[in-house]
């Protein structure tokens, strides 16, 4: 608990039975929930969950890292969580930048805390491969600009979220694959929400979970197709609507399908 707030930590897993300990052991105790979604594991995954004392929430097939992270906010609100923190059970991001990241949406600093690679310049020498370096400038650099905003980078999976970001955001309208994290932005984005970053270092390693080239390619044009339409309608209106931040009665997260 932070400033009175409870943070959950939410893990998004798919055959991550062989660095999921590692993760867990370096949650700090400051976490007071701590969730898996398991997207239907061909591995041990969900057993060692249980054993590690995670609340374990696990799909009947395999539905996509989109429909997983819907899953994940669900129930880190469901279990009263001020405070949620997105991590990926395959040790890329450290879990030690758990207590930062809480702190600065615990304190209201920002509604929305990004881990990003980008800043310190650290990213190719943890492992990043150099086309996703390059496509992930040149997105970020388009990103930008169609929605005049300015962050490092769109595609970190290490976020940090307030509760009251997560039931405002439509999430239900966004894709059930990789370019639902990059869908979140626009949204938040487009509500007025406000946006940090903080340095952190990844790994690249054999266990550590990364989409394909061809999966790349496929989210690099979604997340372009994303930002122009973001782009039409913010062109076309004007104006962003208002933030519903001070709204008690914004719209929740759907039911699991």
């Amino acid at each position: 608990m932070i400033n009175g707030k409870r943070i959950a930590v939410v893990m998004p897993a798919y055959n991550a039975e062989k660095t999921l300990q590692v993760t867990v052991g370096e949650l700090p105790d400051l976490v007071d929930i701590r969730i898996l979604v398991d997207d239907h594991s061909s591995d041990q995954t969900v057993d060692l969950a249980h054993r590690l004392g995670l609340y374990v929430f696990q799909h009947d097939r395999n539905y996509g890292y989109g429909r997983n992270q819907q899953t994940c906010y669900r129930e880190a609100l469901n279990a009263g969580a001020d405070v949620v923190i997105l991590l990926h059970p395959d040790y890329q991001y450290t879990p030690l930048l758990i207590t930062a990241m809480a702190s600065m949406v615990a304190y209201d600093v920002y509604d929305v805390v990004l881990g990003s690679r980008i800043i310190g310049g650290r990213a190719l020498r943890g492992g990043m491969p150099v086309y996703k370096y390059v496509a992930n400038r040149a997105l970020t650099l388009t990103e930008n600009l169609l929605l005049g905003y300015k962050l490092t980078e769109y595609h970190t999976g290490y976020r940090a979220f307030s509760r009251r970001v997560l039931k405002a955001l439509p999430l239900e309208e966004n894709s059930d694959d990789f370019v639902f994290g990059n869908q979140m932005l626009a949204q938040a984005i487009w509500f007025g929400f406000q946006i940090g970053e903080v340095s952190c270092p990844a790994r690249y390693f054999d266990e550590a979970s990364s989409i394909n080239f061809r999966r790349s390619v496929k989210y690099g044009f979604g997340s372009w197709g994303r930002r122009c339409s973001t782009a039409r309608r913010r062109w076309a209106s004007g104006a962003r609507p208002a933030s519903p931040r001070a709204d008690a009665n914004v719209r929740a997260l759907p039911t699991a399908r």
